[in-house]
């Protein structure tokens, strides 16, 4: 007798309950490691150097100074003096995206903080008016640099070199040599001075975890739908469980009460916090989520290849610049917030290495085509905790300068490396 079953009337086998579906999900996890170390070994390394670099030098500080390095307060204060750093930063990593270069990013800071003031203080405009036309400024500037370098050719290194030395003239006309605007403005003085009330930080911590947990997860299905290849689920997981946990410790420790009196109270997360927060997920979904940011990679990647596929290079070259200085205006702001002025010298000396700095250290490559918004939060960071730890150690100046170029050099050398690494590889 016959025990063949008859074509279709086999017993269905639910692969999820199968032996060889539990070795599939763990191979897809098992290989999905597999290719980030690969990459990793052939020069695509990411914000690791950053990660590493950042953790190790909290480990050192937290070592050298235990009962003031780790304190509520300092933790606030690391964050505050990161600001200006990380936006102007993250107006960087487009530039540096494309292998350009921008010079006066820093001074341009410097000229939008004092149009702002001087419209404060000498026109009695109000904040939101001042802040507009100084973002406008930048946008300006940025749209000249663009042109000069896209339509025109001049190089960027020389065009933004020029544009260094001639604006520090325009902020010496419009405040005097020596001279210093106050700016006391509650909201602009507000932005880097003082604290979201504790129940907002939180609810702004919970919904940034959930919309970046959902938006993840959203992703993740949207590929499986479609057949696309996608990352394991549970790697999906460990990557939001992990953001969720940064997100609500650090909103955790800056609800802790930091001052140093028991007669005031002294909490919440400060106001600049989330700004930096909102300019990060807009850079973040422009270059990531959007055919602009798909054709700022390619350029940066290959500019003739990407002018033969149809992409305009020069608009591209153009908006670039313009993104940044706007950025560039934004950190002017912030800085004249956390200082309550702006003086002739503001936005010079080190302030475009250090927005460098934080871009290169950060994780964008100097070569361009590589890099993404995060690296001016994770190299803006580094360059706080540097600034901050050997201030606590009493470090002297020149000590402080040494150091911090020593870390940028590493870091462009990590960059140059990894660079040559993967053009050895392939990739």
């Amino acid at each position: 007798m016959s025990t063949d079953i008859p074509k279709g009337k086999q017993p269905a086998v639910k692969l999820a309950d199968s032996d060889f579906a539990s070795d599939r999900r763990e191979h897809d996890v098992r290989s999905s490691v597999a290719d980030y170390w690969a990459r990793v070994r052939a020069g695509d390394l990411g914000a690791i150097p950053a990660i590493l670099g950042l953790a190790g030098l909290i480990a050192l500080f937290a070592a050298l100074r235990p009962d003031t390095f780790l304190s509520t307060g300092n933790v606030a204060n690391l964050f505050t003096q990161a600001l200006p750093y990380t936006i102007l930063a993250m107006g960087l990593v487009f530039v540096l995206l494309l292998g350009e270069i921008d010079l006066s990013a820093g001074v341009t800071s410097g000229v939008c903080g004092a149009v702002m003031a001087k419209l404060i203080v000498d026109a009695g405009q109000p904040w939101y008016v001042a802040v507009l036309v100084a973002i406008g400024t930048g946008l300006v500037i940025g749209t000249s640099i663009g042109w000069l370098v896209a339509v025109l050719r001049i190089p960027s290194f020389v065009v933004t070199l020029a544009l260094f030395l001639g604006l520090q003239g325009v902020t010496l006309k419009l405040i005097g040599e020596g001279g210093t605007v106050p700016v006391h403005d509650n909201v602009i003085v507000a932005l880097a001075n003082k604290n979201m009330p504790i129940w907002l930080g939180w609810t702004a911590a919970v919904v940034c975890a959930a919309g970046y947990g959902a938006s993840q997860f959203l992703r993740w299905r949207r590929q499986r739908t479609r057949g696309l290849a996608a990352k394991p689920v549970q790697i999906v997981a460990a990557r939001v469980a992990v953001v969720a946990l940064v997100l609500l410790v650090g909103t955790y420790l800056l609800s802790l009460d930091r001052a140093p009196s028991p007669l005031i109270t002294l909490a919440g997360v400060p106001w600049g916090v989330p700004l930096v927060a909102v300019l990060l997920i807009a850079a973040t979904f422009l270059l990531g989520r959007t055919a602009y940011g798909r054709h700022v990679y390619a350029v940066g990647g290959n500019a003739e290849a990407a002018r033969r596929a149809g992409i305009n290079v020069t608009r591209i070259r153009v908006s670039v610049f313009m993104i940044g200085s706007s950025l560039a205006a934004i950190s002017g702001v912030v800085a004249a917030s956390r200082l309550n002025s702006v003086a002739t010298e503001s936005g010079g000396g080190n302030t475009l290495l250090l927005g460098v700095g934080a871009a290169v250290i950060g994780g964008t490559s100097l070569f361009g085509g590589r890099g993404r918004a995060r690296d001016a939060v994770l190299g803006g960071l580094v360059i706080a905790v540097i600034d901050n730890g050997l201030g606590l150690l009493g470090t002297k100046a020149y000590a402080n300068y040494l150091i911090t170029g020593g870390v940028l050099l590493l870091a462009a050398s990590i960059d140059a490396i990894a660079s040559r690494r993967r053009s050895a590889t392939g990739r």
